[in-house]
């Protein structure tokens, strides 16, 4: 069993992303899309950045942004991975990716009706599939989808077509908090978790003790696995 990496997302103030980093968190997550109320300017993710040292990642989280304002973000931040969280095709994801020489993440907003089997063939040049809640608009809303949705195979870790998994890719989100994770964790098995909301105490504002009692919900939960 190996460790799952935990991403901390919505990320507005130096001090939460200080406070994610001290708890152990492997990525931090800022928001580019307007219409969020986690939204930073690149100037201010620029600056938030500059709290995250080496080998923690920083995810940009765009939503339907063209390539001209994504590459712009880029040459302001130091990012380390595109999360394409809207309506944007494979082709366009594949060309912002390269344009901006950064690998990409794609959201799966789940519901019935889904295929995730095709979804993940479609994005198959995605570094990771993260899976979060349907609502109306963007973003999960801090609801958890039913987890009974993802593919049956994609759950096994003895199946035996690698091929038809998606666990090595797959990051779940979606109404993740520390009292759900570890029972997320032992379902999904994902590679990583996706957290914004559960560890807040308002919109944008996280709760440093809630950033804390997340990681370690991770870590009991990978210790009860292995």
């Amino acid at each position: 069993m190996s460790r799952t990496r935990i991403k901390i997302c919505g990320l507005t103030r130096e001090a939460d992303v200080a406070a994610a980093v001290e708890a152990g968190a492997d990525a931090v997550g800022f928001v580019f899309y307007p219409g969020s109320p986690r939204h930073v300017t690149p100037a201010q993710a620029a600056r938030l950045a500059r709290e995250v040292p080496p080998f923690v990642s920083t995810v940009g989280l765009f939503v339907n942004a063209d390539e001209a304002t994504v590459l712009q973000t880029v040459s302001e931040v130091p990012l380390a991975l595109l999360q394409f969280h809207g309506d944007e095709t494979p082709a366009q994801c594949l060309q912002v990716s390269r344009a901006a020489r950064l690998p990409f993440m794609r959201a799966a907003r789940v519901r019935p009706g889904l295929d995730l089997v095709e979804f993940a063939k479609d994005y198959d040049a995605a570094t990771a599939l993260l899976l979060d809640a349907f609502v109306e608009g963007y973003g999960g809303g801090g609801h958890v989808f039913d987890w009974t949705l993802i593919p049956q195979p994609w759950l096994d870790p003895f199946h035996p077509s690698p091929a038809q998994r998606a666990a090595p890719r797959l990051v779940l989100s979606g109404g993740l908090n520390a009292q759900n994770v570890a029972g997320a964790i032992e379902r999904v098995r994902p590679c990583a978790v996706d957290v914004s909301s559960g560890v807040e105490s308002s919109k944008g504002i996280k709760d440093h003790a809630r950033i804390t009692a997340f990681v370690q919900a991770v870590r009991a939960a990978d210790a009860a696995l292995a």
